[in-house]
């Protein structure tokens, strides 16, 4: 990947650039609408955000209004846990295209899986979910469909489906690399993306990656997105702080060496949300 706008290919052939910007704690306000408008002007056409970030207005008032063509940008929305099942899905995404000015999103993704740890039906609830994200990509409302948070035995139901997920978004990140899920999404040809990829800002202080940073002139952010992107991952880095969106995009300037690929991807659990698909509380 030598440019922001390079992009990986899902399976229907829909193109997805390959770093992308999140909104997750951007508030609904003119912080919000500032970050979208520094992003897009940095260079980023991949934007992230979902209902439970209660920003939708916000950014999608910035989409509308950029200069950028609505076409040569990629947003994605997500259905939140309490909107799972299929007429709540589809009722879901109408409100959020709604909330944002949109026709389509170009993915839209189940947020978290319904899990045994809460539901005794948990892979009905996600089938009967997974068929409304179905029908909604089929009715062209949506141009492509996948999960957040998604394990390996969260994703079997659905590998039977009529369509299988195109896209796992996950928490992935220096010494949490979830290679599990991450092997099972590249042996059905599911492209992973990185939510957190900064580790909510732990990373950012790390000895190992500042001293890599200093051997490219780069910061440890710009070491993990990068690191991200050459395990062909997705990474959503998220700011407010104008300085920092135009920053960690400047991550094609440079390539990691192979030895430094090899000590990042060994480093072991050292900061991270603490999430679990079948330990959150709903």
């Amino acid at each position: 990947m030598n440019k922001a706008t390079d992009t990986f290919t899902l399976k229907n052939g829909v193109e997805i650039p390959c770093i992308g910007f999140g909104t997750w704690q951007t508030p609904d306000n003119e912080a919000a609408y500032t970050a979208i408008e520094t992003a897009i002007a940095a260079g980023y056409r991949h934007i992230d955000t979902a209902k439970i970030y209660k920003n939708e207005e916000s950014v999608g008032n910035a989409i509308k209004k950029s200069i950028v063509p609505r076409e040569e940008l990629f947003i994605t929305g997500k259905v939140w846990n309490t909107d799972r099942g299929y007429e709540t899905t589809l009722m879901a995404c109408k409100e959020s295209l709604k909330k944002m000015q949109l026709e389509y999103f170009d993915l839209y993704l189940i947020h978290w899986p319904a899990s045994f740890n809460n539901y005794e039906n948990w892979e009905q609830i996600n089938v009967d979910t997974w068929k409304a994200m179905t029908d909604l990509y089929k009715a062209g409302m949506v141009k492509s469909i996948g999960v957040s948070n998604f394990m390996p035995h969260h994703l079997r139901a659905l590998m039977d489906m009529e369509i299988v997920p195109m896209v796992n978004q996950i928490e992935f990140h220096p010494g949490q690399m979830e290679q599990e899920t991450v092997h099972f999404c590249r042996k059905y040809n599911i492209v992973v993306e990185a939510y957190s990829p900064l580790g909510t800002g732990w990373m950012l202080d790390n000895a190992v990656l500042k001293s890599i940073g200093k051997k490219y002139n780069k910061t440890a952010a710009q070491i993990c997105l990068r690191w991200a992107v050459q395990n062909k991952v997705i990474p959503l880095p998220k700011s407010i702080t104008p300085d920092r969106i135009k920053e960690n995009i400047q991550i094609f300037d440079f390539e990691l060496s192979a030895d430094d690929m090899d000590v990042i991807n060994s480093m072991e659990y050292f900061a991270g949300s603490g999430h679990h698909p079948d330990s959150m509380k709903e």
